[in-house]
């Protein structure tokens, strides 16, 4: 339970305490492992300098041993001296005067083995009352062994004394480490706060207005190659939030002009119907003339409501995707679909002369396409270079191929769509006459649905031309060009 709530709280802390934590206890377990491979060497080096020095002293006892039987020379203070006689049946005598502790019998065992080894032995023991030695025992003469044993205090007040350095150096170390990598730590980690509070402000951001947008961005503080790839990343992420509200805000306010527009639209030709019904109810039942004059008008009416109704109603079948059910594709000689539309044109506005021009080649324009929708598009088109422009205003079409696409111009030479409509001439009920004259106006939805027809067919239409000259320009994607046809230019004159 203990450990499971300590666990708890570690994972409560904050990341970079977690770190330093984490490295303060792999420093913690490599410190325990360099001061224990220190001490055992230290103590190993001092063992076996005393060993060292042991075996010198006992160069000088054997001699003395040799002459007189013992060691009569005295040994360092603390030190015990013993020479003792053995035999092959395992027995060890002590022979006397000797320097030995009131229990010797460590020192008597390793006679005993040194009696049946032929190398010097070394041994640690504890002797009872004096603590641990090291005893060194070597063959004096056959049958006689001579065991020395030095007191190792020294050895190991040197090593307590290192170990408490030790702890003490590497518990300094440890603190400082954990305390100043810490700090580094969170100095490091201040580019992920500082995208924390990013993410928190964006959070406070009230984005179901329409117009929210995300002003704040992570700075651009070092961090590390890591921490800047992140920092990247999010910054790209915000980006692209960012431009998601200026799309979704842009479309609520197209929506809302849409429906304000169509609004306005519909609500005219509604009220005429009203009032021409009204009309038709009061009046005089012998006056048939007065009644067929109201239901010529309101069967204008309603057909022009008829009209914008279909335009929408195709509009939102082409933004749904719903690409097969309003086209109809047929294998179609575009040519001969521009010059259906040209004389019709020619026809209805014999005040604008109109030149057709092909520069396919010898060769018919055959392509995979709904006539009909483009022959709307045609229509558009024209009525469009018709009904904002003088008469007597050259208009002209213009029809090219190339190996992947064919391209339909038309153009006038009227007075051209200013710089700051020319963004919004393809939004839907937008015109350029702000008074909204039906009479040149139209509904401000012809450019709007030929430019849905033609993408629907793959293509683009685009607005071109200069002060004094617009140019709409369709762009289909080919097919195939064959069946020589003869081509050239048709003048107004030749209509």
């Amino acid at each position: 339970m203990v450990i499971r709530r300590w666990w708890r709280a570690y994972r409560g802390l904050r990341l970079g305490t977690r770190l330093a934590l984490g490295l303060g206890a792999l420093s913690l377990v490599v410190f325990a492992v360099v001061g224990t491979v220190l001490t055992a060497y230290m103590r190993e080096y001092l063992e076996r300098q005393l060993a060292d020095q042991m075996k010198l002293v006992q160069v000088v006892q054997s001699k003395d041993a040799a002459a007189n039987g013992t060691v009569e020379r005295k040994p360092y203070y603390g030190w015990y001296t013993a020479v003792y006689d053995v035999s092959g049946g395992g027995s060890a005598d002590l022979r006397t005067p000797a320097q030995v502790p009131a229990d010797s019998r460590a020192l008597t065992d390793l006679a005993r083995t040194m009696a049946r080894s032929d190398e010097d032995l070394t041994r640690t023991v504890r002797i009872g009352g004096h603590g641990p030695y090291l005893l060194r025992a070597c063959e004096v003469e056959p049958g006689v062994v001579l065991v020395s044993a030095a007191p190792m205090g020294d050895v190991e007040d040197t090593v307590r004394r290192l170990i408490t350095v030790q702890v003490v150096a590497f518990g300094l170390a440890l603190l400082a480490l954990v305390v100043f990598g810490r700090r580094m730590l969170r100095r490091g980690l201040e580019p992920l706060s500082d995208m924390a509070s990013t993410a928190h402000g964006i959070a406070s951001h009230d984005l179901t207005e329409s117009a929210a947008r995300l002003s704040l961005r992570a700075d651009g503080r070092d961090g590390g190659k890591e921490v800047a790839e992140l920092r990247t990343a999010f910054n790209t992420m915000l980006e692209h939030i960012d431009a998601s509200l200026a799309v979704r805000a842009e479309a609520e306010q197209r929506l809302r002009r849409f429906v304000a527009d169509a609004s306005h639209e519909l609500r005219t030709p509604l009220m005429s119907v009203r009032g021409y019904a009204d009309l038709f109810q009061y009046a005089a039942a012998n006056e048939p003339a007065e009644r067929e004059r109201h239901l010529a008008r309101l069967r204008a009416e309603a057909a022009r409501m008829g009209v914008l109704l279909d335009d929408l109603l195709l509009l939102a079948r082409l933004d749904a995707g719903e690409v097969e059910a309003p086209l109809r594709w047929e294998d179609t000689d575009l040519t001969e679909l521009v010059r259906q539309a040209a004389d019709a044109f020619r026809a209805g506005r014999p005040d604008r002369p109109l030149t057709v021009t092909v520069t396919a080649g010898p060769a018919a324009v055959r392509l995979r396409l709904d006539p009909q929708r483009i022959r709307q598009v045609l229509d558009n088109l024209l009525t469009n270079a018709a009904v904002h422009t003088p008469p007597g205003t050259k208009v002209s079409v213009t029809v090219s191929a190339a190996p992947r696409e064919v391209r339909v111009s038309v153009a006038d030479t009227g007075p051209g769509i200013p710089a700051a409509d020319r963004e919004r001439i393809f939004d839907r009920f937008y015109r350029v006459d702000k008074a909204r004259s039906r009479d040149r106006g139209g509904s401000g939805l012809g450019l709007a649905v030929a430019g849905s027809l033609v993408r629907a067919h793959g293509g683009t239409l685009e607005l071109g031309g200069e002060p004094g000259v617009t140019v709409f320009t369709v762009t289909l994607p080919a097919i195939t060009v064959t069946r020589p046809v003869s081509t050239g230019t048709r003048p107004a004159a030749a209509r």
